[in-house]
């Protein structure tokens, strides 16, 4: 065997692996879903985005809620029993409102109890889905976020703000008409959380709720703590079953070739065993 046989065996290797890979992952991924499944009695959904990798060139792929997200998410729903309780793993940043509304409302109509467990955070659209849910299981540190609108770059709360601190006509049409769109983008998305809390929450509480998550009160990437989703009426246990976080290990964020958090990946009951050193410095 020469140099250039050599050469094309790795080159082969090197493009069949990453494909290989990806097929023992999801493999992985599906059998501990049906474990879950099992120990829950339910149907486990995993809504969960990471930066992802091309095969080939490596080029890193941001992920967030989108029409194929809603579309897989809905026939999943469609093919399981009305009665079966469905548990959703929600991991993101957010996403399309379109997307995260059907989402949200094909929960909210399903008749079985409906879970949503947040391991790290559900952002945006994340906590638009979230709201559709009987119950949210995050862990301790885990963060939901505000559901304000956005317009390209711009909050649209902050569009209506900017334009009436100014006399109409030294506003210019264009600013207008996009004031015009922030305005009944608010009044939608308000509508929206109203109608998904109004299911578990008294009217004048989903109201006020409506008003925190919508208002502009924080900014767009405001953490909402486990602490502040209850104080806002919201239905929180932090119970989070050990498999979820499994599961998200089967889901490792792209474009890193060292871990730059390292541990002994063990749960620490007693005290580290002393090193041979340590003991002989010990009177």
């Amino acid at each position: 065997m020469n140099l250039s046989d050599v050469f094309w065996i790795f080159f082969i290797i090197s493009l069949l692996q990453p494909a290989v890979s990806r097929q023992l992952q999801q493999a992985a991924r599906l059998r501990l879903l049906q474990q879950i499944e099992r120990q829950r009695g339910s149907r486990v959904i995993a809504l969960i985005h990471r930066e992802e990798t091309m095969s080939f060139l490596g080029f890193p792929i941001v992920r967030y809620i989108d029409i194929q997200d809603s579309e897989d998410l809905l026939r999943a729903i469609r093919l399981t029993p009305p009665e079966l309780p469905i548990d959703v793993v929600l991991h993101t940043p957010g996403g399309l409102v379109l997307a995260a509304e059907q989402i949200a409302r094909a929960l909210h109509d399903h008749p079985g109890r409906v879970t949503v467990m947040v391991p790290h955070y559900a952002m945006s659209g994340g906590t638009l889905i979230a709201l559709a849910a009987d119950e949210i299981i995050m862990d301790e540190h885990a963060v939901l976020g505000p559901v304000d609108p956005q317009l390209g770059h711009y909050p649209a709360v902050s569009i209506l703000d900017a334009v009436g601190r100014k006399p109409i006509e030294r506003v210019d049409d264009e600013t207008l008409i996009l004031a015009n769109v922030a305005q009944k983008a608010l009044q939608q998305v308000r509508a929206t959380v109203v109608e998904l809390a109004s299911r578990r929450l008294p009217s004048a509480q989903a109201e006020a709720l409506a008003d925190k998550l919508t208002g502009g009160a924080w900014t767009h990437d405001y953490p909402i703590t486990v602490a502040e989703a209850r104080s806002l009426g919201l239905a929180v246990s932090t119970q989070v079953p050990r498999p979820i976080y499994d599961l998200m290990q089967l889901y490792p964020q792209a474009g890193r070739r060292r871990p730059s958090v390292e541990y002994v990946p063990l749960p620490y009951r007693a005290p580290a065993v002393p090193l041979p050193h340590d003991r002989e410095r010990r009177p």
